[in-house]
């Protein structure tokens, strides 16, 4: 496993007590409270902000390590509280390049606030840069009416980072990236969230029906399909983040098959099945999937955390990390259950929640058909918003 411990925050007893809660909260459908809870007196929460403001200061390639070994241990909470640490790391990447725009945000993380993301919606494959949300101009704000899915940590939030369409902003549509308070008016948290996998996230929907956001909140308002360093950044941080959550569980998946393996006997077989050449076969298969993705994952973290500019290229090499990481950790598990034999399908192994955990890392953005089209558009010397789309 790899490992980047902060003894007074990743210690061995708080990552063994966060393992030993994920099974009851997965078949609870429950969220975790308790491994929230402690992570957030240790700390866990500002480790993005900068050290001038009273964080840790993490880079996104420290974090992204931090994210890994979370997610060895408990996938669902490491996914959860990703959705506020990519947050703060967008808010910390900005401060440090001299935008000191949402340094409210900052502030408001190491005065306990919790951020949220309010980006998925049916029916746009685009997030972020469209939204079939709608925002209008009221006094002082914005009201916001639509309805958004997936909203991990929905017991804690109390900033719910959401984008909506102005369609009648001047000078044509723009999206306005806002930073919706709880105590706001106007919306409602629905529990909807009763899945296959990743259950302890709590990601249930939230409908918006002219929530209003005080303008102190509204975080950018740009172009529709517009992107700048933002909106960049969070696509940074939440893919590579991702990226990391998935690459921790193969690598907790890739230990319980050799584990498993090396344990088990056959009548037929003189030694453990570890000594069975096909056993071996797909063994090797599993580590030629893993290994590739741990650097790939590790140069793209360090490049961003650096300031390489990569510039039209940075779209494509954020999102095949991530296609990298999730695909290879669907492989991998899979794999892995093959090798467990019919011991994987009961609901007390790990290996059974692994499998369900894995199938969700196809359906955070970017998903696989975004990805060809930016990997391939990217290569090809296509602008990204060029216009028609296709054809």
């Amino acid at each position: 496993m790899d490992t980047l411990l902060k003894d007074d925050i990743l210690t061995i007893d708080v990552l063994s007590g966060l393992a030993k809660r994920v099974a009851t909260y997965d078949r609870e459908n429950r969220f975790f409270s308790e491994d929230f809870e402690i992570l957030k007196k240790g700390g866990y929460l500002t480790i993005g902000v900068p050290k001038e403001l009273g964080g840790r200061g993490l880079t996104l390639a420290e974090t992204a390590r931090l994210q890994r070994t979370l997610a060895y241990h408990a996938p669902a909470t490491a996914l959860g509280i990703n959705m506020h640490v990519y947050w703060i790391g967008v808010a910390a990447d900005l401060w440090r390049s001299g935008d000191k725009t949402l340094e409210w945000m900052l502030r408001e993380a190491m005065a306990g606030e919790v951020f949220a993301a309010g980006h998925s919606e049916r029916g746009n494959d685009l997030p972020m840069l469209l939204s079939t949300a709608k925002a209008e101009k009221a006094s002082g704000g914005f009201k916001f009416t639509g309805h958004k899915m997936f909203g991990s940590l929905a017991p804690v939030w109390t900033r719910y980072g959401l984008h909506a369409l102005w369609a009648d902003a001047d000078g044509g549509p723009k999206v306005v990236h806002a930073f919706m308070p709880r105590d706001a008016d106007g919306y409602k948290i629905v529990e909807t969230w009763d899945t296959m996998g990743m259950r302890a996230t709590r990601s249930d929907d939230v409908v918006l029906d002219g929530a209003f956001v005080p303008d102190k909140y509204i975080a950018r308002i740009l172009p529709a399909g517009g992107v700048d360093p933002f909106v960049l950044a969070v696509f940074a941080w939440a893919l590579v983040g991702f990226a990391n959550i998935y690459y921790g569980m193969s690598q907790r998946a890739a230990d319980l098959a050799a584990a498993a393996v090396k344990g088990k006997k056959s009548l037929a077989v003189s030694r453990t099945m570890a000594y069975h050449p096909e056993v071996q076969h797909s063994m090797a298969q599993l580590m030629l999937t893993l290994d590739p993705v741990g650097p790939h994952l590790e140069q793209v973290a360090r490049d961003w955390s650096d300031g390489v500019d990569h510039g039209a290229t940075w779209p494509s090499k954020i999102v095949s990390a991530k296609h990298h990481a999730v695909e290879a950790c669907w492989k991998i598990v899979d794999i892995a259950m093959e090798l467990s034999g019919g011991a994987g399908m009961f609901r007390g192994n790990e290996l059974e929640r692994l499998f369900r955990d894995a199938r969700c890392g196809r359906f955070h953005p970017a998903n696989s058909a975004l990805v060809h089209e930016i990997v391939a558009k990217t290569a090809l010397g296509i602008d990204l918003g060029e216009q028609p789309r296709w054809g």
